[in-house]
């Protein structure tokens, strides 16, 4: 016969080991974790991952995320990409079968728009030529640490001759010239 401290012992372990192990408590072993910054969209023949858009001044980002192609036998191109109050610069990508186009590596897509600022979301709309249509909201992050490499859009000859002109037309900046 067991002793009564050796079947509390027993009985404490049965109890203890699922919480000890982390089992069926909703422990973040059974979480879904996405450690980065852009959000991700799996509903279509061709996913969008870990897009983002990656902003070195306000009102101008370069897309950054992957496009992944699902179908092994054609080819997919992103037709237009599209928000509300936002151009795209260039909107075809090709991405061939079962292939996908890294963007944030070549810096093909640039946005423009007012509503692209850092620590925004902002609404985009992707348009493939097999007649896939994924709306999304997508996160503006600054072009700096993991992100300071991403290619960014040249600046605009708007933005580019403000800060030129406002120096010189200043009185200080005048006398001492």
């Amino acid at each position: 016969m067991k002793s009564p401290l050796r079947r509390r012992t027993a009985i404490a372990a049965l109890l203890l080991a699922p919480a000890l192990t982390a089992c069926g408590f909703s422990a973040q072993t059974d979480q879904v974790y996405q450690p980065a910054v852009g959000v991700n969209d799996r509903s279509g023949d061709v996913d969008i991952l870990n897009a983002l858009i990656v902003s070195g001044e306000d009102g101008s980002g370069t897309f950054a995320g992957t496009l992944v192609n699902k179908d092994t036998t054609q080819d997919a191109t992103l037709d237009t990409v599209s928000g509300p109050g936002i151009t795209a610069s260039r909107t075809t990508v090709d991405v061939p079968a079962a292939g996908n186009a890294r963007l944030a590596e070549s810096g093909d897509l640039t946005l423009e728009g007012s509503s692209i600022k850092p620590g925004t979301f902002v609404e985009l709309t992707f348009s493939f030529s097999n007649g896939q249509t994924t709306t999304m909201k997508v996160p503006v992050v600054e072009a700096t640490g993991d992100y300071q490499d991403v290619p960014l859009p040249s600046a605009s000859p708007t933005s580019s001759k403000s800060p030129k002109s406002s120096p010189s037309s200043s009185p200080s900046a005048t006398a001492t010239q």
